[in-house]
């Protein structure tokens, strides 16, 4: 039950202090000196008895079932007054420090017997499931001598998603037939599909393995096999939650842009029919067996929404064995991780291991900066040192990269804004090979 003295009490205590001073001086004043200590004593002494006997406010607050980051909502806060006298307070509600918030303190008055409704917008900057704490309140007494600071309502809890609006938005596209619109393209490959899908009268240009004999003989007329593309596959989302992805481009970690791109590839397979299972590694060691249906969206998300970087080095030999224990059936396994030049023994034969049974696309995140400086003009000698080190960096990558396609590995190397798209594409060019 912290107690502060208020403005009012200290100019007042002030005041006082000065007329004993003059009391020092002019005899006469000091009795007035002495009835105006007594009288501010009893005063403030009534003050604290009255601040403390008071009965406290409620605080009820209303959380939304869920939030994504960097995208604005609404907290609705509902403060009741159960006394019969009007109350002047401050407030402060007990949000999260990494929030963007402008409404508090708030300060003003609530009627006798009555409530403030204090409905404030908040916008979290971090996943997770993210706590609130209890309202913080500052009463003011009845003669605003003192202030009274307590701690009313209930602490809260709320899950803070990846920002998936973009993923919703490609999915209206895709809905309408509008593909072509967000960058993902759409190859026909006629004579890849593998799963049958009806049969037909026979058409110029089908190729004689199309042919139904068997049906043909029945009609009296050629048949054809018509087929459609393999439904029913697996693809891995295997996650680096190691340090090296704890870098950050442009106002969020590739970590981040690495979630909001496995949400749309998540998304556009489970449309396409297959399952989706994510192994992550490096700190944070998950495994989500693989689900199916565009409803397994929910099941994803709630997966996700609160994996979070470590600082320790990932160990992609330890990695590929989880894999390969958890998932039997032949699969296409995206590797996301930010490609290192030293990384070529430590990646290649992990991988490898994985390509004798598994489809393996390797998806690295460049670093955005570096192709800034490459293409910053040269000015002073620090420029050509920058150029030169962001080569060098560049073309280490490059060897790596050269070097796992030699090993049958499907590669990707994209910054951060482009990366999800292309990796959408590589999935649906890759999973005709599965």
């Amino acid at each position: 039950m912290p107690l502060r003295p208020t403005r009012a009490l200290i100019a007042l205590l002030s005041l006082w202090t000065l007329m004993g001073l003059a009391g020092s001086l002019y005899p006469q004043v000091s009795g007035w000196w002495g009835v105006l200590g007594g009288a501010l004593g009893l005063l403030g002494l009534f003050d604290v008895l009255v601040v403390v006997v008071f009965k406290l406010p409620l605080a009820k607050r209303t959380l939304p079932g869920r939030m994504a980051v960097g995208v604005e909502e609404e907290v609705k806060l509902r403060i009741i007054n159960l006394s019969n006298r009007p109350l002047y307070v401050g407030v402060f509600d007990g949000i999260p420090s990494r929030c963007e918030c402008d409404v508090f303190p708030w300060r003003g008055w609530i009627k006798g017997n009555g409530y403030l409704d204090l409905n404030y917008p908040i916008t979290l900057l971090q996943r997770g499931e993210i706590d609130f704490g209890k309202t913080h309140i500052m009463m003011t007494s009845l003669l605003g001598f003192w202030s009274r600071c307590v701690k009313i309502g209930d602490k809260g809890k709320v899950k803070v998603y990846p920002n998936y609006q973009p993923v919703l938005s490609y999915a209206l596209m895709a809905m309408a037939h509008r593909q072509e619109h967000t960058g993902i393209i759409r190859k026909n490959r006629a004579g890849l599909s593998r799963d049958f899908h009806q049969l037909r009268d026979y058409q110029m240009g089908d190729s004689l393995s199309q042919i139904d004999w068997k049906a043909s003989s029945k009609r009296q007329s050629l048949i054809s096999r018509d087929f459609q593309e393999q439904l029913d596959q697996s693809v891995i989302l295997m996650l680096d939650c190691g340090r090296r992805m704890r870098t950050i481009d442009g106002e969020i970690s590739q970590f981040d842009h690495c979630l909001n791109a496995m949400l749309l590839i998540s998304y556009v397979a489970l449309r396409q029919g297959d399952q989706v299972g994510i192994l992550s590694f490096g700190g944070t060691d998950r495994w989500l067996p693989p689900v199916k249906g565009t409803s397994s969206m929910t099941t994803v998300l709630n997966h996700l929404y609160d994996y979070e970087t470590s600082p320790f080095p990932s160990d992609f030999s330890e990695a590929a064995e989880r894999l390969l224990k958890y998932q039997q059936r032949r699969s296409m396994v995206v590797v996301m991780t930010n490609l290192r030049g030293e990384d070529s023994d430590e990646l290649r034969e992990p991988l490898k291991k994985l390509r004798q049974k598994h489809v393996v696309v390797l998806a690295s995140l460049r670093e955005s900066g570096i192709d800034a400086m490459m293409d910053k003009g040269l000015m002073d000698f620090d420029d050509a040192l920058g150029y030169f080190a962001a080569h060098d960096y560049a073309a280490e990558r490059q060897d790596v990269l050269t070097t796992l396609k030699a090993d049958g590995i499907v590669t990707l190397d994209e910054t951060a804004q482009q990366f999800p798209i292309m990796l959408a594409n590589t999935y649906l060019d890759t999973r005709q090979i599965i």
